[in-house]
This record gives C-alpha cells, structure tokens and sequence, in this order.
C-alpha cells in the first residue's frame, strides 16, 4: 500500500502521544478514528486537541475555518469496531505488553486484511507484537 492509499487513520489510545498523532494526522487532512477504551480519557483527549487548534487561531498560525476542518476530519469513538475501514492503525496505549497484545489481537481481527498496523511502543519489542497477529509483515513501529 502507497501513502496515496492512506485515507483512514484510526489511532488507539487518547493519552499523549495517541491525540498528538490523532491531531497532525487530522491538521493534515486525513480521515481519523480515534478510539479510546475510556470515554473520559476519549472526551479529555478530543478537548485537549480542540483547545490546541484553537490556541493556534489565537496565535495566528491558522484561521477558525483550518480548525473546523480539523475537528470535522476526527471521529471519537469508544467501539474499537469503528477502526474496521481504516487503512491504517497506529497503536499509543499504554507500555504494557498484555494490553499491547490484547489490542493487536483484536484490531488483526476487526480491520481489514490489506491495513497497516503500527506501534507507537518504546519499550516492547516489535517483533513480540507482530506474534500476536497473523499480519507481522504489515506491522510497524513507530516510536515518536
């Protein structure tokens, strides 16, 4: 798959580094599911990326239409379901390797057989999470 293939990006965790990526790939004009298991940590996380793009109205680096667009390209879910059409799905949970095999087993379960997957881990090997899927080949990681 090209990065021109790439319309859909679904991001699992709404912690720091998930809505971080969840907010660039939307400021870029993606299509993103951001998916978190906790709807407080989902909510806490879709309002720290609005109060981010708004500052940066304050600041003059966009216009209030450029965070409309953001925020209309970013989907909050907490049905890990809603992650099936994407193209590709980047994983930010938590370093703990049973919930990281947790994840991957399901997402190799839920989205469709030509996504990407990718790890935002720091700590876990790549290899062992590629184990819990039958996609290893189509597994990144992407530590940030």
């Amino acid at each position: 798959m090209s990065s021109t293939e790439v319309k859909l990006i679904g991001v699992v965790g709404a912690g720091q580094m998930g809505r971080g990526i969840a907010q660039v790939a939307a400021m870029s004009d993606y299509q993103v599911v951001l998916f978190d298991i906790n709807q407080e940590g989902l909510d806490f996380g879709h309002g720290f990326i609005k109060k981010q793009l708004d500052r940066g109205v304050e600041k003059g680096k966009w216009d209030s239409s450029f965070v409309e667009k953001a925020l209309g390209n970013l989907k909050p879910t907490t049905n890990m379901n809603d992650l099936k059409d994407c193209d590709l799905v980047i994983e930010a949970a938590t370093e703990n390797k049973k919930i990281k095999f947790e994840i991957f087993k399901s997402l190799d379960e839920i989205v469709k057989d030509d996504a990407i997957l990718a790890s935002n881990t720091s700590s876990i090997s790549i290899t062992e999470i590629a184990a819990a899927t039958k996609r290893a080949e189509k597994l990144l990681e992407c530590t940030l």
